[in-house]
C-alpha cells in the first residue's frame, strides 16, 4: 500500500544518453531547492509498469491514487500523505521520504529494504517519473504522475518513450481510473481538520 510512493520518481541515467534523442532528453540532475518547490503539492498517480515482484503485485491493486508531498528543506525530507482506492475503499497512508540530492533520488525503506526511486522532471513542469533499478532488467520500474486526474496524449507519449528507452514494453504498464476513486471525502475531511487547526492557532 505505501506503493504509491513508489508511485513517485525517476532519473534514467546515462544508460539512457546514448539511445535516441528521445532518451537523451531523459537524464539525471541533482536535485535543488527550485526541483522540490516543482515538486511541492498534490500530485495524481496516472500509470506505472513494474517487474520488482512486490511492487508490481501491489500496483495491480490499486484502482486510482493521488497524494500531497510536503517539503522539509533542512532536513532533506518529504513527508508524504497518499490516498489510495484500493478494493472500492479509501486507504490513507503517511510516510517520510529521504531525499538524496546530488544523485537526484528519493527513498524509503519498504518491502524489508530501501527502495531508492530516481527523479525525472520533464520538460512540462506539470509532471513527473520515478525509476526504480533502472539497470535491473528483472527488477526495473518506472511510475507517472501529473498535477491533474487525467494525463494528456502528450504527456502519456512521454511516458510511453520512457517506457521503451527503459527497454520495457506498453504491454506492461497499468493504468489508474480516477473515476474510481473513493477518497475524496476522506481528503475532504482531512482538510477541514486542518483548517480548523490553523483557525485555533
Amino acid at each position: 500500500m505505501a506503493l504509491s510512493w513508489a508511485l513517485a520518481v525517476l532519473s534514467l541515467l546515462p544508460l539512457l544518453e546514448a539511445q535516441s534523442p528521445e532518451c537523451a532528453n531523459l537524464t539525471a540532475a541533482p536535485i535543488t531547492n527550485a526541483t522540490l518547490d516543482q515538486l511541492s503539492g498534490k500530485w495524481f498517480y496516472i500509470a506505472s509498469a513494474f517487474r520488482y515482484p512486490e511492487f508490481n503485485e501491489s500496483s495491480r491493486t490499486i484502482q486510482a491514487a493521488f497524494f500531497y508531498f510536503n517539503i522539509n528543506y533542512t532536513e532533506d525530507k518529504i513527508l508524504l500523505r497518499e490516498y489510495l482506492t484500493i478494493g472500492n475503499q479509501c486507504v490513507y497512508n503517511s510516510s517520510y521520504l529521504n531525499v538524496q540530492r546530488e544523485n537526484g533520488s528519493l527513498s524509503k525503506h519498504e518491502f524489508g529494504r530501501e527502495q531508492v526511486g530516481y527523479l525525472l522532471l520533464t520538460k512540462d513542469p506539470t509532471t513527473f517519473m520515478l525509476a526504480f533499478s533502472p539497470k535491473d532488467e528483472q527488477n526495473m520500474g518506472l511510475s507517472f504522475y501529473t498535477h491533474k486526474p487525467q494525463a494528456t496524449q502528450e504527456q502519456m507519449r512521454e511516458f510511453h518513450e520512457a517506457i521503451m528507452c527503459m527497454g520495457m514494453q506498453k504491454s506492461e504498464i497499468m493504468y489508474s481510473d480516477e473515476k474510481q476513486d473513493v477518497c475524496g471525502p476522506l481528503e475532504k475531511e482531512h482538510q477541514e481538520e486542518k483548517q480548523k487547526e490553523n483557525e485555533g492557532s
